[in-house]
């Protein structure tokens, strides 16, 4: 089951699933952050720790809650809901733990017409 955190160690979480891609979107957030995104359903993720303290950032169309830690400023994961309404997470694999970025299958998803 995968895990991570952010980078001071306040939000902790885990995630049960396999990870299958990563995608690499082009809006104007993802791209100034370099995300690198696993989209999950949201009952798949377990926030272990720090849920309690994590700031939210919306933009756009205000659909995505972009959650980050207030201390480190890192952003493990994002909350919203998929275009069929199921609730879902979006999580950065940039912060997950003792995985191989460079094996991830990558798909590039063009944000910007969203």
């Amino acid at each position: 089951m995968p895990s991570g955190s952010c980078h001071c160690g306040a939000v902790r979480f885990s995630v049960d699933g396999e990870i299958d891609q990563g995608i690499e979107c082009n809006c104007s957030h993802c791209s100034r952050k370099g995300f690198l995104l696993w989209f999950v359903p949201r009952a798949a993720l377990e926030v272990i720790s720090g849920a309690d303290t994590m700031s939210t950032y919306t933009f756009n169309r205000h659909v995505i809650q972009h959650r980050f830690c207030p201390t480190c400023g890192c952003q493990p994961f994002g909350l919203g809901q998929m275009p069929d309404g199921a609730e879902m997470a979006a999580i950065n694999l940039r912060c997950v733990e003792g995985i191989d970025l460079d094996a991830i299958n990558r798909v590039q998803v063009n944000g910007r017409e969203f």
